[in-house]
């Protein structure tokens, strides 16, 4: 342990003191990472040299908490400028064997590690700590990712549900394409809010451009046009398509209970109007 600290104690000082010497050998270490260090610098305030200053300090004084922090802010800023992990792994493997450099050349000068074991127990806890950054960095920059990801989704499918004023108390809602258990959740949330805050009376539902909806989907719907109805509004269903009314049929659904049923959105909205 005491060899440890004594390794400890001469990296940070040289590290202090050849800030220089210690940039130059991890930029030679990590090529294409090196070529693009301003850029990161402007793109997203990261200042790699600094940071990995930091990672080193954090591993060798077995800062474990600060460490994981550390990876989390990092995994988030690298996401959310959308920097590529195959940059990171290239930088950190060069930080790993910089660190390792100048331990080898501390102990070539000055004779600290006396034997075999000192060196792999300092092996072990150092790269352990390494590893423990990456995982941890791994895992915040794919959580962001996932959540930029799910927003993204969720305001384009937004965007899906285009309820149409057409008149003071009537809209229209044209559904287009493949309807799944997630989009229509999204309708049913977007359809409840719409006629709260805009006091819809009639909402007209179109299909005629609804490719396909499985029969967990068909379901669900029903209970969307009950939410509809409940609301106070009457909701009328437009451009059935055969097959969708013939799937349907055989399971016994019938949507009479809460919306009309009517041909064309044409000829519903020439009657409404």
């Amino acid at each position: 342990m005491n060899t440890i600290m004594y390794i400890k104690d001469e990296l940070k000082n040289f590290i202090n003191e050849n800030g220089n010497t210690f940039n130059q050998k991890l930029l030679t270490e990590a090529t294409n990472v090196s070529i693009k260090i301003t850029d990161i610098l402007n793109k997203g305030n990261i200042d790699l040299l600094k940071n990995a200053k930091k990672l080193i300090f954090y591993t060798v004084d077995q800062q474990e908490s600060d460490l994981i922090s550390f990876a989390k802010v990092e995994g988030i800023a690298w996401a959310k400028h959308s920097l590529t992990l195959e940059l990171k792994l290239e930088w950190v493997q060069a930080i790993r064997r910089t660190l390792w450099h100048f331990i080898s050349m501390i102990d070539e000068e000055k004779d600290i590690i006396h034997n075999r074991e000192d060196y792999y127990g300092m092996e072990k806890l150092f790269n352990e700590k390494i590893d423990q950054f990456l995982n941890n960095f791994f895992l915040s920059y794919s959580h962001y990712k996932d959540e930029m990801l799910n927003k993204q989704r969720k305001m384009v499918e937004h965007l899906s549900v285009p309820i149409i004023p057409i008149k003071q108390s009537i809209s229209v809602l044209p559904l287009i394409g493949t309807i799944d258990s997630y989009r229509i959740k999204v309708i049913e949330e977007k359809v409840l809010n719409d006629i709260a805050d805009s006091k819809i009376q009639t909402l007209v539902i179109d299909l005629s451009g609804t490719a396909k909806m499985e029969m967990d989907v068909i379901d669900y719907f029903e209970k969307v046009l009950a939410g509809i109805s409940m609301m106070g509004c009457n909701a009328i269903l437009t451009g059935l398509r055969p097959e969708l009314v013939k799937k349907m049929v055989h399971a016994g659904i019938h949507f009479e209970k809460n919306a009309e049923t009517r041909g064309t959105l044409q000829e519903t909205l020439k009657n409404i109007l």
